[in-house]
């Protein structure tokens, strides 16, 4: 697929004006066309009882970046909404940032998929945390 003519600023302005998103301190560091990248810096609110990050935190990250990964793709007039969504939690994840990266599987008029993985770094080496394939309907801006 085309990509989106100003796919850089849909991107910027999808995690702005998300007020979830920047209540959560997600931010997009990077993106091309058909892939996004996000950071978070983890604080005592994203974790859970046991001192983990949060797997709702995860998700949040894994999902809205998923669907930012799919927006560069669509027509001008169209957005995507999230049909579907599968997470692996494949390890407690731990550390001071976590990183996501986006990329679209299949793009599609109607519905792309997208898939994102959860990850930090630690010595240099990527650590996964998390996976999910996320379903994207394409529809119009209302």
């Amino acid at each position: 697929m085309t990509p989106h003519p100003r796919y850089r600023e849909l991107v910027e302005t999808g995690f702005t004006a998300a007020n979830f998103i920047g209540d959560l301190g997600i931010r997009a560091t990077d993106c091309g066309p058909g892939w996004v990248e996000a950071e978070l810096d983890i604080l005592p609110r994203h974790l859970q009882q046991n001192g983990f990050i949060h797997a709702g935190v995860q998700a949040t990250l894994a999902d809205h970046s998923a669907g930012a990964a799919a927006a560069t793709l669509v027509a001008e007039g169209q957005t995507v909404l999230t049909l579907e969504f599968k997470l692996n939690l494949l390890r407690p994840a731990r550390g001071q940032r976590l990183l996501c990266r986006a990329e679209v599987l299949k793009a599609g008029r109607q519905v792309s998929v997208v898939e994102a993985e959860v990850f930090s770094l630690q010595d240099g080496e990527k650590c996964l945390f998390s996976k999910a394939t996320v379903t994207m309907a394409v529809v119009p801006i209302p």
